[in-house]
């Protein structure tokens, strides 16, 4: 189901919990999609502006480029910031648009590794298939939770996109990484 599970949203109050967030984001996206299916790009911006409050994509992006973030410009990590978000958004509403009878069921939560930090894990269920497991691993940033890593089937997504993006800057630099998500993302705009 593809990562992006990403779930965000308007701006959550101090008191909401990763797991409270989870919930309202989840259902929210659910209903998006069935209200939007026959508009690709309305619903994809209405996602992104759902999810966005609560993902913390400079994160993100800083942990799926690994080393070379630190030698990246401001710019150039402004662009990448804001390609991995729309990778993001594209790649949770392909799982989710894909499947539109999926179900979001909030498992429960784990404590990270201090405080600030907590595992929302979740199953996305369809008719007739097996669960997929989905956690949110998010961290409390002042009084907000906002989420850093999603993991499916016990596959971080920043992990597993780190190995692809080292690669791509180490034949073609970071301007190089930059062009490769921005086609990417273009493309399947374009394809919709």
């Amino acid at each position: 189901m593809c990562t992006l599970s990403l779930m965000a949203g308007t701006a959550f109050a101090n008191t909401e919990t990763p797991e409270q967030i989870t919930r309202a984001a989840s259902k929210d996206v659910l209903e998006i999609i069935k209200k939007n299916e026959k508009d690709a790009a309305k619903t994809r911006d209405l996602v992104d502006a759902r999810l966005s409050p609560m993902a913390d994509y400079q994160r993100m992006t800083s942990l799926a480029v690994g080393r070379y973030w630190k030698s990246a410009t401001p710019a150039q990590q402004e662009a990448l910031s804001k390609e991995f978000r729309t990778m993001m958004v594209r790649t949770y509403l392909s799982a989710l648009t894909l499947y539109k009878n999926a179900q979001i069921n909030v498992k429960g939560t784990r404590a990270g590794n201090d405080d600030d930090e907590q595992t929302v894990r979740t199953e996305v269920t369809l008719p007739n298939q097996k669960p997929i497991p989905l956690d949110f691993s998010f961290e409390k940033i002042g009084s907000n939770w906002k989420v850093y890593d999603i993991t499916v089937e016990g596959i971080s997504f920043i992990n597993n996109h780190r190995n692809q993006f080292g690669a791509v800057i180490r034949k073609d630099g970071i301007d190089g990484l930059i062009k490769n998500m921005a086609e990417k993302n273009n493309s399947s705009r374009q394809s919709k």
